[in-house]
């Protein structure tokens, strides 16, 4: 159930309220806007977050005198969404982090200009690039860090060939015995069918896991929970080239497919 009295959901409101004044259906807002019906439905109940062009054109079609793009102040104190935050906060208590990821490069590892051209928003690809300094911090440690990719990932272009090359050759810069990277086979069947988590190991050893879904991401330390995503982990871990087939792999890659 989506919280009436978030800066989201106030929102949605607000944009209602600026509709039904001009004497619109959604419908006919969003013939006029180019956005999707059921998209102006979604952010007007608080469940979908606006963009600043969905603000902008909503405000050039409503006459609002720009008050629903100002309205988006909001989210440059909220970066992260809500439901990001408790995972964010595990992260940096990590001595130790396993993700794998079947459709983009972890978040950990990402360039600003993958960030960027992923998100679509400088703000929020900054914010993803600040997470990273867990992993050069002096005190505490570092944690340790073991992404566990699909081959796929290496091949979707996301930004154009210079932002996949230098992607590519950002992993291989970072590898060490800190970071490591390991591709899993595209034909690899048990692989391709999961979607992204990760699991943080706390102090103490604790374990926290954070599963991917559709819409949003969850954060769990239900023990059957954490227990099904680090066997997961493991099953796929073993199926993934080792680390110095998996170095080579994206080196080939990057060299072949994006240069």
């Amino acid at each position: 159930m989506v919280n009436l009295y978030t800066p989201q959901a106030i929102w949605g409101r607000e944009l209602r309220h600026y509709r039904r004044a001009a004497d619109l259906t959604q419908g006919q807002l969003a013939e006029r806007i180019h956005f999707s019906e059921s998209l102006i439905s979604g952010v007007e109940t608080g469940q979908l977050p606006a963009s600043p062009e969905f603000a902008e054109k909503c405000d050039r079609v409503l006459d609002t005198g720009g008050a629903l793009h100002r309205l988006l102040d909001w989210r440059k104190g909220q970066v992260f969404p809500s439901w990001f935050g408790k995972w964010r906060d595990k992260e940096r208590e990590a001595t130790t982090i396993r993700t794998y990821q079947p459709l983009v490069f972890p978040g950990l590892l990402q360039t600003k200009a993958y960030a960027r051209a992923l998100l679509g928003d400088d703000v929020a690809a900054a914010a993803r690039l600040e997470r990273q300094a867990i992993l050069t911090r002096e005190d505490p440690p570092p944690p340790t860090l073991r992404c566990v990719i699909d081959e796929l990932v290496l091949h979707r272009p996301v930004g154009g060939p210079e932002t996949m090359r230098d992607q590519l050759n950002h992993l291989l810069e970072v590898a060490s015995p800190q970071i490591s990277v390991q591709v899993v086979p595209r034909d690899c069947v048990r692989a391709g069918i999961l979607a992204g988590f990760a699991i943080a190991t706390l102090p103490g050893g604790t374990e926290i896991a954070y599963l991917e879904t559709a819409t949003r991401g969850l954060t769990t330390g239900d023990r059957d929970e954490v227990a099904m995503a680090v066997k997961q982990f493991e099953a796929i871990r073993i199926e993934a080239l080792p680390l110095s087939m998996s170095l080579d792999l994206i080196k080939r890659t990057a060299e072949e497919k994006w240069t």
